[in-house]
């Protein structure tokens, strides 16, 4: 038999739960018999569901009772809506009277409640508060003044903390603005004491300009949204540190300069812890310290190793007012640098001189040397080119003339024989015909 939570807010009236559509007042007790079936009474102005389910598993579905449904991707905008891995928290404003019902796989072990009222509360923070302090302080989701709890409701509801600079002239927060500085979970990690038990553990980061603010938190979702404020005045840190570095950085020891504010701090009761991280993974936890004066000088362990150092420290203290404090002091650095190297002597002068004289004769050298190969190049190419241009125009000559020669030739042959190649001497045709003379 599956088992569920489901928790209802509503403004008047009562909440009647069904069994098979009939109606009755079924005590908180027996809710686990109901196989996810509830009834709405007509008096009911608004409601609000809170169901667990198994986490990961797919948001539920609502069946209304005229049988419609509803989805988390789909319902009235009088619906509101939020779902997370591990639940739904669902709110109906002027629900349908009669019998609903809840599809999905809802948490076994679970119970339902009725709820009239939703709230937070909040611890108020103690004053005055100090920049680097750590604080523990909480806030709970009340139903009817009573907490709230359910798996996974550290993801449905979104908590902030704010700082409000309220502009007093002097103080260091005077243009600060409002500061998100931190939030409220209850997941069981860093000052949270277990998951999942309805108490919200505040992450404040005190680390902020000092001064009159107005502190606010604030718990919503797309569902509900709820906010309780207050005043605050965050002081500057009571304990201030300084470096004193040695004369002689390689074989001197450094120093820590520690003053603590007597006026907000009692020095007896007054302890410090200090840590010194370096190069080549150095971490030295230093002894806690009890000091008897406000001024203090912290002599730390010598150091040889070249790079940077950083100085980590807490402060556990009790104010004059009686109230004890947890301070995270302002880390501090300092730089350990190898010395100057000496000067060089005449002789090195020399050979240094003597070097670069070399080397500038030798860059001499390969420079001229580049020149002449260059120039003697560029006249070969140069002369190359020259009796190629020579070769080309002779033989363009050549062939030039050939041409003409022929063209001549030709030219003779179309005109026919020319004066100088006619014979004078052969006689002419009647002379050629006569007969010849008598000779006797």
């Amino acid at each position: 038999m599956k088992n569920w939570l489901l928790r209802a807010i509503f403004t008047s009236g009562l909440l009647l739960l069904s069994w098979n559509a009939t109606a009755q007042v079924v005590p908180s007790s027996q809710a686990s018999e109901l196989k996810n079936r509830f009834r709405i009474d007509h008096m009911v102005d608004e409601l609000t569901l809170f169901v667990q389910r198994e986490f990961g598993s797919a948001p539920v579905i609502i069946v209304r009772p005229d049988g419609s449904k509803w989805y988390v991707s789909r319902h009235p905008e009088s619906v509101q809506w939020v779902d997370g891995l591990s639940g739904d928290i669902i709110t109906i404003k002027s629900p349908m009277p009669g019998p609903w019902q809840l599809l999905g796989k809802v948490a076994e072990g679970s119970k339902i409640d009725k709820i009239s009222k939703l709230g937070i509360e909040v611890d108020p923070m103690p004053q005055p508060l100090y920049q680097g302090e750590r604080i523990k302080i909480t806030a709970k989701l009340l139903g009817d003044e009573q907490r709230m709890r359910m798996p996974g409701l550290d993801y449905l509801v979104d908590w902030t903390a704010k700082f409000i600079s309220e502009h007093r002239p002097g103080d260091e927060n005077f243009a600060a603005g409002t500061l998100i500085v931190g939030s409220y979970k209850d997941n069981g990690e860093g000052l949270d004491g277990a998951p999942d038990d309805g108490i919200f553990t505040a992450d404040i980061n005190l680390n902020q300009p000092w001064g009159h603010y107005r502190f606010l938190v604030t718990a919503k979702n797309s569902v509900f949204s709820r906010e309780v404020g207050g005043d605050i005045v965050l002081l500057p840190m009571p304990v201030s540190l300084s470096v004193i570095a040695p004369e002689d950085h390689l074989k001197g020891r450094w120093q820590v300069e520690v003053l603590v504010d007597d006026e907000q701090l009692e020095i007896d009761n007054t302890h410090f812890e200090f840590e010194l991280v370096g190069p080549a993974g150095l971490q030295l936890n230093l002894p806690v310290q009890s000091i008897s004066d406000k001024r203090m000088l912290l002599t730390l362990p010598q150091v040889s190793e070249f790079g940077s150092y950083r100085i980590k420290g807490i402060a556990a203290a009790t104010t004059v007012s009686g109230r004890e404090v947890l301070l995270t002091l302002p880390e501090k650095f300092f730089n350990l640098v190898p010395p100057p190297e000496p000067p060089p002597t005449a002789e090195e002068l020399a050979a240094i001189a003597a070097k670069k004289a070399a080397i500038a004769e030798a860059k001499a050298k390969d420079d001229a040397m580049f020149w002449i190969i260059t120039i003697n190049l560029s006249l070969l190419i140069l002369g190359t080119i020259a009796l190629l241009v020579w070769r080309k125009r002779q033989n363009l000559k050549q062939a030039l003339a050939v041409t003409a020669a022929r063209l001549e030739e030709e030219r003779a042959k179309e005109v026919g024989p020319t004066l100088d190649e006619i014979d004078l001497t052969m006689p002419e045709e009647g002379e050629l015909n006569a007969p010849a003379p008598d000779k006797s």
